[in-house]
């Protein structure tokens, strides 16, 4: 796999019938000693029956965090709507440690109130309780209860409500192949196509608003980076420069955009004010410079270079294009990103043939495989960086695959048709 070849994202497919592709998820490894909580059906105040099981999407997205044990509901002795209706004595007996209750109450004509609180088993005490007003999305709302269960019990902000962003293919029978642009919630639920077309389509990026996306386009037999609004569907062609026009990343400030070039000869790395659309060549090198990422603070970028004799990854600072080497471990690594503090880098890394997802400590220089499959690709860190979604093969397809930075947790999210390719984690959106 060349350098090249890697900065392109060339896309592995197998033929499959044209469909509208369903992420679902596959826990393939839990976490070391879980947190056993108890998820009691919501008390549903109206008449009728509700959309959605908000406390089974609440235990879902619990499990697949690898930090919770959730308890069956078959194995509940019963089902408390409110503080008063706990016995704690039940819970203890079922081992639980945390338990969340709550109620839903119609409000208007298509709208709900949602109270719910979190009891410390142990202890015997409330140690949260919250209400959301009024809401009208019910799978929403059960990401946002997630989001608050899992910080309070974690002191990490949550990821539930964010958003996932890939590239999927299918093939059909006239063996045209189509890609489609794909943003669905974080658990693969509730795709949404961005765009649609017979030519290629790589390398998205969010803005850091997620309002905005870019990406690389093949429309009309050449690469182009794109800008697209992610509600309106209004794109703009952003570059049209003879040879490679890929790889775009948005500052953290959302003002610049960072992204390769080859007009000049050879891929660089350069940054393009997106008001004026100036551009500033950073990179200055005969090798193959590509895939730049943005550090947080703005102030640097990671980028993939051959320039040492083989794929390594680099740093680079925007104010003075100082470069700095990074990885040193074996002959391949590519695709590094940031972790959102800046402590961790994650990449794709060869080992023996085998393509995997690794992390490197960057204050104390350790080296940790995270993946032990052979076809990893494109890592990204979740916006807390707890996780790092990846692209990989899995039953001779390619799919989505998440792993924890400690790498005891792992799941897939295969689609039930096509080829997902190249995922990104949206920022938190507001």
């Amino acid at each position: 796999m060349n350098l090249l070849r890697v900065f392109f994202g060339v896309l592995l497919l197998l033929t499959v019938i044209e469909a509208q592709a369903q992420l679902r998820i596959e826990i393939t490894k839990g976490g070391d000693n879980p947190t056993p909580v108890a998820v009691v059906p919501f008390a549903w105040l109206g008449s009728g029956l509700l959309s959605e099981d908000t406390s089974k999407i609440v235990t879902d997205n619990l499990l697949r965090s690898g930090q919770f044990k959730p308890m069956a509901r078959a194995d509940m002795l019963s089902q408390p709507a409110s503080k008063a209706e706990v016995y704690l004595k039940d819970w203890r007996m079922k081992g639980v440690d945390y338990l969340l209750y709550g109620r839903i109450s119609p409000v208007g004509s298509a709208g709900y109130s949602i109270s719910y609180g979190l009891m410390d088993i142990r202890r015997g005490k409330q140690v949260a309780a919250w209400k959301i007003p009024k809401v009208r999305d019910l799978r929403a709302a059960a990401h946002h209860i997630s989001d608050d269960v899992y910080e309070k019990l974690t002191g990490l902000k949550g990821t539930f409500s964010t958003k996932l962003m890939y590239v999927m293919v299918n093939q059909r029978g006239s063996g045209e192949k189509i890609y489609r642009l794909q943003v669905s919630d974080a658990d693969g639920e509730r795709q949404v196509n961005l765009l649609q077309s017979s030519d290629p389509i790589m390398s998205p990026a969010w803005s850091p608003s997620g309002m905005q996306i870019a990406y690389v386009s093949f429309a009309g037999g050449r690469p182009g980076i794109y800008i697209q609004n992610r509600r309106t569907g209004k794109r703009s062609r952003l570059t049209d420069f003879a040879g490679i026009n890929g790889a775009p990343d948005w500052s953290p400030d959302g003002k610049k955009m960072a992204m390769v070039l080859s007009k000049d000869g050879n891929p660089e790395i350069y940054i393009m004010n997106l008001k004026t659309k100036a551009l500033r060549r950073l990179t200055h090198h005969y090798a193959i410079d590509t895939e730049p990422r943005w550090a947080k603070d703005g102030r640097s970028l990671v980028f993939t270079s051959n320039r040492g004799g083989s794929p390594q990854i680099y740093r680079v600072n925007v104010a003075d294009g100082r470069v700095t080497r990074l990885t040193f471990q074996g002959r391949y690594n590519a695709r590094g990103q940031l972790s959102p503090d800046g402590n961790d880098l994650v990449m794709v890394h060869r080992e023996n043939g085998r393509f995997k997802i690794s992390i490197q400590n960057l204050g104390q220089d350790v080296f940790t495989n995270l993946t032990e499959t052979e076809l990893d690709e494109s890592p990204s860190f979740s916006p807390n960086g707890s996780m790092v979604v990846y692209a990989t093969q899995h039953g001779n397809r390619g799919v989505l695959g998440a792993v924890s930075v400690n790498a005891s947790v792992t799941y897939l999210l295969p689609a039930l048709d096509g080829e997902v390719r190249e995922p990104v984690w949206s920022p938190y959106l507001h």
